[in-house]
């Protein structure tokens, strides 16, 4: 077989189902491979929407997405989504054309270096620069992206190379490794922690949902009555239904999480990155700190952890909800239950009787609009942040939003990652700012039969940079936008477009919408 020929067979071996990308020529002989294969190839409208579907199908499904382009701006286009998946540590193989070896080495056509640039954002990359290392390339780039922590592998095929005939196969597939098991000394350490503690408290970050350490932190938390703040990428990791749950770690949200963390003895973190949310924001010098985690904390003045478990997450878990039930370690509710109480009638308001809604309206309706288990995936704005700290999420992973890189655009191209991967309902919110960016996945969304909703919520500026500026100086200067009609514009697709006027008319449309066809919802937002 060629080169081009083993690399997708080598993408059927790792059980890729989609590869999402835009055709170049230096590609041709890798499409018609494709086209041969088990794998779907689908083309987008723009190389930053291919990398985010691959961004979403990795954080989904904890499988690598794969996305492909060709050559120079091809390239340069995917590198935002790369660097998405890469800080948000979700699991993608980017895989990008290049001209022939034999014009690299001098300035040439649409030639820059693309695996030099890659650098920065991915765990590994490499040129395949000869058809025989194909195989084992393909392998270690999924092995890479996937184990943990997750994020992006790249791997760039020369047009030359991609043509020339090999004779390896494709490489097994073997299970991913499972981290270690928590050192006793470490959990010796927490567990004295523990016992000298009167108000303890979790913190869920990304690992604890991107791990699967859920189910052993919901364990935990129904064997201590210990409270959990969310990170805005932890999420659902213990379900804001639950009595322990206090929403959302943000000191400009609830003061009521502020409150508690200030008020806590001793602070657990489970999975969080500093990438997600800057601790600066939230640390107090005078309670302890554990950091559990895959790896160990980054070196941070506001985050120097008293104890680190570095280990399997779900296993740690598991040892500290033994070691509790074994020595009924358990804590006193009543110094967060009133803060719990005003956070959920803060949360659960009526929205205004006309428009112009806030998005803190909206929530509360979607929200009774989407079962538990249905998928909201959040643009990156002012939108955001409400939705980051006001949309109660009940079960992992069904509010996706990106926090480490927070690249606005994601939400239109995430949500037919979304509808690919998964059953459930998918909602994909984004701002007027946002959604324009990559609109055009609409067209790719119709093209491949998907069928999701998208909220758009128009204040005709990127209102968060305004917020900023009027906290800062009273004015705003650069952010004020025009819109087209959106409804229109959704009609021009072939979807059904609606404008909701009222809370009542919301409910209606949202009840039609969400799990019917591909649909947009305009609502305007002050």
């Amino acid at each position: 077989m060629t080169a081009s020929d083993l690399l997708v067979a080598c993408l059927e071996r790792e059980g890729v189902d989609h590869v999402f990308g835009l055709p170049g020529e230096e590609m041709e002989d890798l499409l018609f491979s494709l086209e041969g294969s088990d794998v779907t190839f689908v083309p987008v409208r723009h190389e930053q929407g291919a990398a985010f579907m691959a961004d979403v199908h990795g954080r989904l499904t904890g499988d690598a997405g794969v996305c492909l382009s060709t050559l120079g701006p091809g390239a340069t286009n995917l590198l935002t989504g790369v660097a998405d998946a890469h800080l948000d540590k979700s699991p993608l193989v980017a895989i990008t054309a290049q001209g022939s070896l034999e014009r690299l080495h001098v300035e040439s056509h649409q030639a820059i270096d693309v695996v030099g640039m890659f650098e920065p954002v991915t765990k590994w990359n490499a040129q395949l620069n000869d058809p025989d290392i194909v195989h084992e390339s393909v392998r270690k780039a999924f092995k890479v992206a996937e184990y943990e922590k997750p994020g992006a592998t790249h791997l760039e095929l020369p047009e030359d190379v991609a043509g020339e005939d090999t004779e390896v196969d494709p490489l097994s597939t073997r299970e991913r490794t499972r981290g270690a098991d928590p050192n006793p000394e470490s959990l010796a350490r927490v567990e004295a922690l523990l016992r000298e503690s009167e108000r303890p408290l979790l913190v869920a970050g990304n690992g604890a949902v991107r791990t699967g350490a859920a189910g052993p932190l919901r364990d935990l938390v129904a064997v201590t009555d210990l409270p959990v703040v969310s990170t805005y990428m932890g999420k659902g990791a213990v379900s804001d239904d639950d009595e322990h749950s206090l929403m959302t770690l943000d000191s400009g949200a609830h003061e009521e999480a502020a409150d508690a963390i200030a008020d806590a003895d001793l602070l657990l973190t489970v999975g969080y990155d500093v990438a997600e949310h800057d601790p600066a924001d939230w640390r107090r010098d005078d309670a302890a700190v554990v950091h559990i985690d895959s790896e160990p904390a980054e070196v941070y003045e506001a985050y120097n952890p008293d104890v680190e478990v570095v280990a399997d997450i779900c296993r740690t878990l598991q040892e500290l909800t033994e070691w509790c039930e074994a020595t009924a370690a358990s804590f006193d509710t009543e110094w967060y239950s009133d803060l719990r109480e005003h956070i959920v009638a803060d949360i659960d308001r009526e929205p205004a009787d006309t428009p112009p809604f806030t998005v803190r309206d909206v929530l509360p309706i979607l929200r009774e609009a989407m079962a538990s288990d249905d998928v909201l995936i959040s643009d990156v704005g002012s939108h955001k942040m409400a939705i980051a700290q006001n949309f109660p999420t009940y079960e992992p992973n069904t509010c996706l939003i990106s926090n480490g890189l927070a690249s606005m655009g994601i939400a239109v191209p995430g949500g037919l990652a979304a509808d690919l991967a998964i059953d459930e309902n998918v909602v994909a919110a984004t701002g007027d700012g946002g959604f324009l960016m990559n609109a055009a996945e609409i067209e790719t969304a119709t093209r491949t039969g998907c069928s999701y909703t998208i909220v758009v919520f128009v204040d005709d500026d990127y209102g968060l940079i305004s917020e900023k500026q009027l906290d800062h100086t009273d004015e705003t200067v650069g952010t004020g936008l025009t819109n087209p009609d959106f409804v229109t514009f959704a009609e021009s697709f072939g979807i059904d477009g609606y404008r909701p006027e009222s809370p009542a008319e919301l409910r209606d449309v949202f009840e039609a919408a969400i799990g019917g066809g591909m649909a947009l919802v305009e609502i305007p937002v002050e």
